[in-house]
């Protein structure tokens, strides 16, 4: 894995405890760290507890670098959500009350240099899911830089909700598919760093009899693909009754190398 100069928020949720003096240090050298938001105010400015009695403030305006200044899109999508959640972020000093001013939007526009400047397609990171939508999901890849995980490219066995494979809050790792750096895009894959056919398949031995899960079941593709493994699949002659997810015995008829294909029969 590629070294990772940024990592996802909550990756190393046993963080030390920050105390008066390391804030104080990471005013001078801008160090990142990392806590958990408390709670909000009715303005939508987050609020981090630290050791020794002091208090941090996150505006709702160095939250994110590409915010809406609408006061609804905070109330709903921003400051709300990172309640009781880990957030990276600088101090940028201290205010009359004696309070820690924090910003986590420069730990994001950092983050952004970084995969503009030193990450490329073909590189694994680690990642945590933030998010699942019916096409994908949405990944954290560092410091608040979040890429998206088609659905397609989760696992080579089609599935028909990504929450069959990964919960929000997951720590996965992911590649790098394809990456705008000047639209800030960045699409992952997660799918190719599940084995290739050759290391899924060599456990599978022709004649056995084993469980898969049945995938793609409508009798107009004369016949049911089978989910050995989520990057294996294999293919069985149509049989009535049987319903998509469910699983099935399988006897393993031909294995098929040079086509990277698996004939299978449904035994149930």
């Amino acid at each position: 894995m590629k070294y990772q100069k940024f990592v996802p928020e909550g990756w190393f949720v046993e963080s030390k405890t920050i105390g008066e003096s390391t804030l104080n240090n990471a005013i001078k050298s801008q160090e990142i760290l990392e806590a958990k938001v408390t709670n909000c105010d009715e303005n939508y400015n987050l609020y981090v507890e630290f050791a020794d009695n002091k208090v941090g403030i996150i505006n709702r305006n160095e939250i994110e670098a590409n915010a809406s200044e609408d006061i609804e899109f905070f109330k709903k999508n921003v400051s709300t959500s990172k309640v009781n959640k880990f957030v990276q972020f600088k101090v940028k000093g201290i205010d009359q009350a004696n309070n820690y001013i924090l910003s986590r939007k420069d730990v994001e526009k950092d983050a952004m240099s970084w995969v503009k400047e030193e990450v490329e397609e073909g590189n694994v990171l680690k990642g945590i899911v933030k998010s699942i939508q019916p096409y994908g999901a949405f990944v954290e890849i560092g410091g608040g830089v979040v890429g998206l995980l088609h659905i397609e490219d989760i696992s080579v066995a089609r599935i028909k909700s990504p929450r069959e494979r990964i919960r929000v809050g997951q720590k996965i790792n992911v590649m790098i598919k394809s990456i705008d750096k000047s639209e800030n895009k960045i699409i992952l894959t997660y799918k190719e760093l599940l084995g290739t056919w050759e290391e899924n398949v060599k456990d599978i031995v022709e004649g056995s009899t084993i469980v898969g899960k049945a995938r793609e079941v409508e009798k107009s593709k004369n016949g049911i693909f089978i989910e050995l493994k989520p990057n294996l699949v294999g293919l069985a002659e149509y049989k009535d009754g049987i319903e998509y997810g469910q699983n099935v015995n399988v006897y393993v008829k031909k294995i098929i190398p040079e086509k990277k294909k698996i004939k299978l029969i449904i035994v149930k």
